[in-house]
């Protein structure tokens, strides 16, 4: 079993060794999912580190050290070092006092252990030693990484109903990480899965995202449709829509398209758009977000058949994403621009029109023939225009 951690190109920063000299080797630990990610080898995108000090002090002596300071998170006892290679967020080491399903309130602590215990996974609570790389494993997390299994620490049903989104939490990481289920975790997160009705949805809409997100969500989103578990989040979702993004994700690794976490939330939802403007506002999505979704719940069948009339329509974003939930070919979009409609307003009046909703309604009809036959130019459009006359 791994007792310490390989070397990586973070781990060998410059500036995090400015950061160790600032705080003393002894007194701050690499903690979280950098420690995590690396056992595992995949990129690692966040540093997160943990310290006895408490956060004024942290501050004092990182200062001292030519280090600036953000009090990004003070009041839970983190600050953020800016470092030349990417910001690190150091935490005083805590423990809970009062946990109420949503919030909990944290006092400061002294041991490594302690603040370990109240992390929610055994893989999350892996701390390394700046220099010598020893892991400290208090909860059996190497063993679960090797078997690539997610568990609580302590007993699941207690840290569930310590903090309820970590039901969704226990779903994103088995998504990304599991193969192997913990059978514990499993009843735990189905028989508490009501709990979630109390949660802000700003964070039920980030987690859910989030697993959307993961290259191959499917499976894991099937498992909570049928514990129970995403019908408390989004009750709109049938077996219908499970199987319909299991067949996204699959045309989507065939095209090698990107994964996009609304497109797949739209296929977890039937195509219409009320529905999508009510799981939008329910889930407090961005603006930009809800029209997008909505946008995407319009898609019909004819959308196959013309690829580019719908990116001239609906952008081509939104073409894109429609394309791959049809199960069509997005490659006519490969490249192409869509074109600028060449005739104004003004040119039909010229022509001795009277300005008016009827201009309005000749130039759209005239756009429609344009768009249908594929965005000819200047003199076929004139031929409509005057064959309409």
């Amino acid at each position: 079993m791994v007792a310490e951690l390989p070397k990586a190109d973070w781990t060998q920063r410059e500036d995090l060794a400015a950061l160790v000299r600032a705080l003393g080797a002894d007194n701050i630990r690499w903690v979280g999912g950098a420690v995590r990610d690396t056992l595992l080898g995949v990129p690692v995108s966040d540093v997160d580190a943990a310290t006895p000090f408490h956060p004024d002090q942290v501050i004092s002596l990182l200062n001292e050290a030519g280090i600036r300071t953000v009090p990004t998170g003070i009041e839970h006892g983190t600050i953020t070092a800016v470092l030349e290679g990417g910001p690190v967020e150091v935490t005083t080491l805590r423990r809970d006092v009062a946990t109420d399903g949503r919030r909990a309130t944290v006092a400061f602590a002294k041991e490594w252990r302690e603040d370990a215990a109240r992390r929610d996974f055994t893989i999350n609570a892996l701390f390394a030693h700046p220099e010598t790389l020893a892991i400290d494993d208090y909860f059996g997390g190497l063993g679960d990484l090797d078997a690539r299994r997610v568990r609580f620490i302590g007993d699941a049903r207690q840290r569930i109903r310590e903090d309820h989104l970590r039901i969704l939490r226990y779903y994103r990481f088995q998504a990304r990480f599991g193969a192997d289920l913990d059978t514990e975790a499993e009843e735990a997160c189905a028989e508490l899965a009501e709990t979630m009705k109390g949660l802000s949805r700003e964070r039920v809409a980030g987690e859910l995202l989030s697993i959307l997100a993961l290259p191959s969500p499917a499976p894991t989103i099937a498992r909570m449709h049928e514990r129970g578990v995403l019908k408390v989040i989004l009750p709109e979702t049938t077996q219908a829509q499970i199987a319909a993004l299991e067949a996204l994700t699959s045309h989507e690794k065939m095209l090698a398209a990107r994964p996009d976490a609304l497109r797949r939330l739209s296929a977890l939802l039937p195509a219409l758009p009320h529905v999508a403007e009510a799981v939008a506002a329910r889930l407090r999505l961005s603006r930009k977000q809800r029209a997008h979704l909505s946008t995407l719940a319009a898609r019909s069948d004819a959308d196959a058949g013309r690829p580019k009339a719908l990116a001239y329509e609906e952008g081509m974003d939104a073409a894109r994403d429609r394309l791959l939930l049809a199960g069509a070919p997005v490659a006519a979009l490969d490249g192409w621009e869509p074109p600028q409609f060449p005739l104004k307003g003004g040119e039909i009046v010229a022509m001795g029109l009277a300005k008016g909703p009827d201009v309005a309604r000749l130039l759209q009809t005239v756009e429609a023939q344009w768009i249908e036959e594929g965005f000819p130019d200047r003199a076929r459009v004139e031929a409509i225009l005057s064959n309409l006359k």
